[in-house]
């Protein structure tokens, strides 16, 4: 009784609208192609976004080009951390810089979600880029879905992340909830067995080098 109850609260909330989204009090975790506003206080010439001015760009590679300080990296960065890094890369040459970092455009994330959820594909994430809201995306899980046994699989990597989304959902363990990548893939397992060649080959690129994934 207990397995299903469990197991209904779980498909409960993969299917709930908006599932994944940023929790409240969580702040935005920049990405590739965020465009933004920075105003560099008394300095004209270092901001950008602000009225006619052109945006800086958040390139894929996660690194925005600035002039004097020359590239500064997003990647995992919250918008306080990434101003935070502004002003400390402008201190070196400015005294006392103040800088603020608006989000004028968020970025997407594309990521692909195969095997056992209703709709596997290729989606695009905004504003928040977790594995939940990857899987609501894909409208959760299926009855068959492997819950605590769903690899992800990053390009370039040697080996899958394994990702117990049971212990997400029901012991609020938030290093379960990963924070995707671009082209990153998520794939659900059904009785924990994969078959790569046939069930994720054809849907990603040869910039993956996962060289095997475990069975048992």
């Amino acid at each position: 009784m207990k397995k299903t109850v469990v197991a209904m609260a779980l498909a409960i909330c993969c299917s709930l609208p908006g599932l994944g989204q940023a929790e409240e009090g969580h702040d935005y975790v920049m990405c590739p192609g965020d465009q933004l506003q920075v105003i560099v206080y008394g300095h004209d010439d270092l901001s950008s976004g602000n009225g006619s001015a052109t945006p800086y760009i958040v390139r894929p590679d996660g690194k925005v080009m600035f002039p004097l300080i020359g590239e500064v990296d997003v990647t995992g960065k919250t918008v306080a951390e990434f101003t935070q890094a502004l002003t400390d890369s402008f201190a070196e040459y400015l005294v006392k810089p103040r800088i603020s970092v608006n989000i004028l455009k968020m970025g997407t994330t594309r990521v692909y979600v195969l095997g056992e959820v209703r709709r596997p594909g290729m989606y695009e994430l905004e504003k928040s880029h977790s594995v939940l809201d990857a899987l609501s995306k894909a409208e959760g899980f299926t009855d068959k879905t492997a819950k605590k046994k769903i690899y992800l699989i990053r390009r370039g990597a040697t080996e899958p992340i394994l990702v117990n989304i049971n212990d997400y959902l029901k012991k609020a363990d938030q290093k379960q909830n990963y924070i995707l990548q671009e082209g990153d893939c998520l794939y659900l397992t059904s009785n924990n067995k994969i078959d790569f060649s046939r069930d994720i080959m054809p849907f990603i690129s040869a910039g993956y080098m996962i060289n095997d994934i475990n069975e048992d």
